[in-house]
């Protein structure tokens, strides 16, 4: 999904929670990653692999010159002789640390062995983040979570799409309401060290 397919799924969603919510989520993890200078694992199920995520993710990294963006792409049957970036296994996982983020793409709950690893990299300091289900240990284990039902007025694909873009805006949209001194210095901060805006 192209910028402008992006443009006009937010102007039909005008109105609708998801625009606050994939904001939101994208503005966690864009913050995750950035304030701790990068370390995005990014991981699916053995049968729902967010390979379309990841790929956006990298787009976003780039265009927004936000390196820390870029996820490493955890595969449940990675092999060796697979390209490097596509040859990161759940191994990755149980070295995960404080200061990295570990965000899981699942459609229902992931399977007890992967609930596993992802609780002991929480343990171990990773900041995880949740997108999919909107019940059970996944959502429960995680720091913020985006929850995507069955039923509901948009698919897992597409809300994804909306976060990428999201995580990639190079101003995401202030909270409303109090802010606490260290984000408003963080904002400040920001607002110092961007780059010009670029004239056409």
């Amino acid at each position: 999904m192209d910028a402008v397919r992006v443009a006009l799924l937010r102007e039909v969603l005008a109105g609708t929670e998801w625009l606050g919510a994939t904001r939101h989520f994208a503005g966690t993890l864009r913050g995750s990653v950035v304030s701790h200078g990068g370390g995005l694992l990014l991981v699916g199920t053995p049968e729902y692999e967010p390979w379309h995520l990841a790929a956006h993710l990298v787009d976003e990294a780039a265009w927004s010159g936000t390196p820390e963006l870029a996820p490493t792409l955890v595969r449940h049957d990675a092999r060796p002789t697979d390209p490097a970036h596509l040859a990161v296994g759940l191994g990755r996982l149980e070295a995960a640390r404080r200061g990295e983020t570990l965000l899981v793409v699942a459609p229902g709950e992931p399977p007890a062995a992967l609930l596993e690893r992802v609780s002991d990299a929480r343990r171990a300091g990773a900041t995880l983040l949740s997108l999919g289900p909107e019940a059970g240990e996944l959502p429960a284990l995680a720091h913020e979570v985006l929850p995507v039902p069955d039923g509901s007025e948009l698919d897992l694909d597409t809300v994804q799409h909306l976060v990428s873009a999201a995580a990639g805006e190079n101003a995401l949209p202030a909270r409303r309401g109090r802010r606490r001194f260290r984000d408003r210095l963080s904002r400040l901060a920001d607002l110092l060290t961007a780059p010009p805006p670029t004239r056409w």
